[in-house]
């Protein structure tokens, strides 16, 4: 595997190279969400003014996190894509604002689109995350290696419109693990270096899948790659609890505890704060 790699009480680690910021995945870190849209599920990360984007983006790293995903295109089950255009309308000048006023900050895009990567990317966004791991556009995986940023590929079952409808598979965990073996060696042919592998909880996906996919999580790590999760308050939480995306925090919390038991190395959350709580909890716990 093409990364910069140390070693770990608990094994072999890696670090990213995000635009020539080297960021170390030997302990978790946290991604929080910035949705550029009216139709994110979950209306508390909503925000489309840039003033507002800016606070969004302040609070997130205040309370402890290490990227900013942007994204300008919902991919809830049953929603329509706006296209590469409306996407790139969006978020040119929220990731050019978020750079000038926080350089620091790693910025990663979540788009299917090789263009709006691309353009992204030459603004300042260093992470690029592929809810479809190329298979909706054919030159994503490419114009990542061409960038030469760290590259997050997710699994789905269909696309957003339809994912939701007959979600199937055999054996989730096998049929998900074979993917990313092809996709993993797909993107070192495009000379993809830092590969991150998210299983797309609730991408195509049933809530026995979803948890069964979370239960066999350490499957994944003989990828050898960085393992990003996203579950924050979606429906596997909040309809077997039977209750609504904005209670859902706290089984957000139990299950980014599970996730960090199994290895995850980044989690991708609206709340911040109760995530890095949740790190620094399982960290102690590990060192014991």
């Amino acid at each position: 595997m093409q990364m910069d790699t140390m070693e770990g009480k608990n094994g072999e680690y890696t670090t990213i190279n995000c635009q020539g910021t080297l960021l170390d995945l030997s302990k978790p870190v946290v991604m929080g969400i910035i949705n550029i849209t009216e139709d994110s599920f979950f209306a508390g990360s909503r925000t489309q003014h840039i003033d507002l984007i800016l606070q969004r983006a302040a609070q997130l790293l205040k309370e402890g996190a290490q990227i900013l995903d942007i994204g300008a295109q919902s991919t809830r089950p049953g929603s329509v894509s706006v296209g590469p255009d409306i996407e790139l309308e969006r978020l040119l000048p929220a990731v050019r604002t978020l750079k000038e006023h926080f350089p620091q900050a790693i910025l990663s895009i979540d788009t299917y689109y090789a263009n709006v990567a691309e353009q992204t990317v030459n603004a300042g966004a260093a992470i690029i995350n592929d809810i479809s791991a190329g298979d909706l556009d054919a030159e994503m995986i490419p114009t990542a290696g061409r960038l030469g940023v760290p590259y997050i590929a997710m699994h789905m079952q269909g696309t957003p419109t339809d994912m939701q409808q007959h979600p199937h598979y055999e054996d989730v965990t096998l049929e998900v693990l074979d993917y990313f073996v092809r996709k993993r060696a797909q993107c070192l042919e495009a000379g993809i270096k830092d590969i991150i592998i998210d299983p797309g909880f609730g991408f195509g996906k049933t809530i026995a899948h979803n948890y069964t996919l979370l239960k066999k999580l350490n499957v994944f790590h003989m990828l050898e790659c960085p393992l990003l999760v996203g579950i924050s308050r979606k429906s596997m939480i909040y309809k077997l609890l039977e209750t609504t995306p904005a209670e859902a925090l706290n089984g957000t919390t139990i299950l980014h505890t599970l996730a960090l038991q199994q290895g995850a190395h980044i989690l991708r959350v609206h709340d911040v704060k109760a995530a890095v709580e949740a790190v620094k909890i399982t960290q102690y716990m590990n060192r014991l």
